[in-house]
């Protein structure tokens, strides 16, 4: 039984009733309430009547809100949780869960994920960073507010995801790799204007990353270094890239090799500004809008029930 019994809000997936991971969000009320906790359910249809059922709950303040799937309810959760005294919980049941593996979260065992939870509400939650993305629309200036845990892809990487996205098959990591081939057809070099901690620069690039945890994809450890405690932004360029190269390139990133290629940097900042014409970003793989887009690090934004410290990548 907890030490003292917590009111959680637990927020599963819209979706996931129709995939393998339907019985976890059910798993995981049902254990929770074994515990001795008030649970209160969110299961709503669509992903935007969830999020507006999210907002008045958190604005209940809950002891905790905890998240039933894979990086895009992370995403859901991050934005309606950072910056309050509500602390998050994951359990996962996603395709990629790349926010679960930086975090130390058992990502293909159900059981063992909702130990961790569980364990983590007696305790106090860990702070980690959050990243701030604001996009401005060019022609009318209103601006979108949208915070990440993991990372902003603006490049390549993000025509990648959101061609991902669009299918609902296959499962998994795959799904990534197969919409990979698919784009790579069309790949082209991206006219950067970037902006680190006010050092301007234009180039020509592949890709640009702006990291706050290591991976992207199912475990592709983009930024194999990045931590998310650390207060600072992994910023990955690859410089323009033949497809014959990328291809060469692309396989090592599954260990995080790829950073000892002379033509892909990691350097580190607090404010980013990037921009490029006709790219769109995508903040933990939804989408964030066309460029330019403003981020910002803020130590500590995000409370989270995690191990304290995470275990090496696995």
């Amino acid at each position: 039984m907890p030490t003292k019994p917590k009111r959680i809000v637990v927020a599963v997936n819209p979706s996931a009733s129709f995939g393998k991971g339907k019985h976890v969000g059910p798993a995981v009320i049902t254990s929770l309430r074994g515990m001795g906790h008030t649970v209160e359910p969110l299961i709503e249809q669509d992903y935007f009547s969830l999020l507006e059922a999210g907002r008045k709950a958190v604005a209940s303040k809950p002891d905790a809100f905890v998240v039933v799937g894979g990086d895009g309810m992370v995403n859901l959760g991050t934005n309606l949780v950072a910056g309050t005294k509500v602390p998050l919980g994951i359990v996962p049941s996603g395709t990629g869960n790349d926010m679960a593996r930086g975090l130390g979260i058992p990502f293909n065992n159900t059981e063992e994920a909702i130990r961790i939870l569980a364990s983590a509400l007696d305790r106090k939650p860990r702070a980690i960073d959050a990243g701030l993305a604001t996009h401005a629309h060019r022609e009318t200036g209103d601006e979108t507010r949208t915070w990440f845990a993991c990372l902003v892809s603006a490049g390549f990487d993000a025509i990648v995801n959101e061609r991902a996205n669009s299918w609902t098959y296959p499962k998994g990591p795959s799904r990534y790799n197969l919409a990979l081939i698919y784009e790579l057809a069309k790949m082209k070099p991206i006219t950067y204007r970037l902006t680190l901690d006010g050092v301007q620069s234009t180039f020509q690039a592949s890709l640009i990353t702006v990291a706050n945890n290591q991976s992207l994809g199912g475990g592709m450890l983009v930024t194999p270094n990045a931590k998310v405690d650390d207060g600072v932004l992994d910023v990955l360029i690859v410089q323009k890239l033949s497809r014959l190269a990328f291809l060469r390139v692309f396989p090592r990133v599954y260990k995080g090799e790829h950073i000892t290629d002379p033509r892909v940097s990691i350097t580190h900042a607090k404010h980013v500004i990037v921009d490029a014409d006709d790219i769109s970003a995508t903040a933990d793989g939804e989408t964030l809008g066309p460029l330019p887009a403003e981020i910002r690090i803020m130590p500590g934004a995000l409370l989270i029930l995690a191990p304290e410290t995470a275990p090496a990548f696995s």
